[in-house]
């Protein structure tokens, strides 16, 4: 699934516990929206692996955020639902495309990776890509909630995460060919080779000769 659909739910998964406990629901709220951003801060190093943790993640917001309903303090909050956010993206990109570079194609067998059983898990493509119209559709009823509950400027952030989320889909088929075409005609003739190799495989996809000389120089 697309970023803004990840921050959108984490955002309501917090909105409960900001009910119940008003005195920390800003804390709470911007921590769920955190960290259903967080895991993608992997997307350029080893993604859907580096950060993303479907079991670990989960674990920990089990323990946590009962912990922040029984005996509630802003840094115990921040953490539960920190961990929450997380592992609902780490959870969810399990029912999307996996990591090729056109994940409607369906030829990847790697969604995210799981730490604890030390291997990749399959896509499901329940969602067939990172915005695709049920993405996007699913970020918009991530956002109810947020709109009939929330107040205080909180409408303006989810109308925003909602604009890139539309703005995305609505680019997304196109965006594989300006990669390669930034690979290929920018990237490779003009970058060092330390800033070639930093860039993930699957941008290379469509690179031919250009990838084989990549992979010569010590790229990984």
């Amino acid at each position: 699934m697309m970023l803004p659909t990840h921050a959108l739910v984490g955002l309501a998964l917090a909105i409960p516990y900001a009910l119940t406990v008003p005195e920390l629901g800003a804390v709470a709220l911007a921590a769920g929206f955190l960290g259903g951003v967080l895991p993608d801060v992997d997307l350029y190093a080893d993604h859907r692996k580096a950060l993303h943790y479907p079991v670990y993640h989960s674990a920990i917001a089990v323990a946590l955020v009962p912990l922040a309903v029984a005996v509630p303090s802003p840094a115990v909050a921040a953490a539960a639902f920190l961990a929450l956010g997380a592992a609902a993206h780490s959870v969810t990109d399990v029912v999307g495309g996996g990591l090729e570079l056109r994940p409607w194609e369906g030829t990847s067998d790697r969604a995210v990776y799981d730490h604890y059983r030390d291997r990749w898990i399959a896509p499901r493509r329940w969602v067939r890509y990172d915005g695709a119209p049920e993405d996007l559709l699913f970020a918009v009823g991530a956002a109810a909630p947020s709109l009939v509950v929330l107040d205080g400027g909180y409408d303006l952030l989810v109308f925003a995460a909602l604009f890139v989320a539309g703005a995305y889909a609505a680019v997304r088929r196109i965006l594989p060919a300006v990669a390669t075409f930034a690979v290929e005609r920018v990237l490779l003739p003009y970058f060092p080779s330390v800033v070639v190799a930093s860039v993930p495989d699957r941008y290379f996809e469509e690179a031919g000769e250009h990838h084989a000389g990549r992979a010569t120089d010590g790229a990984r």
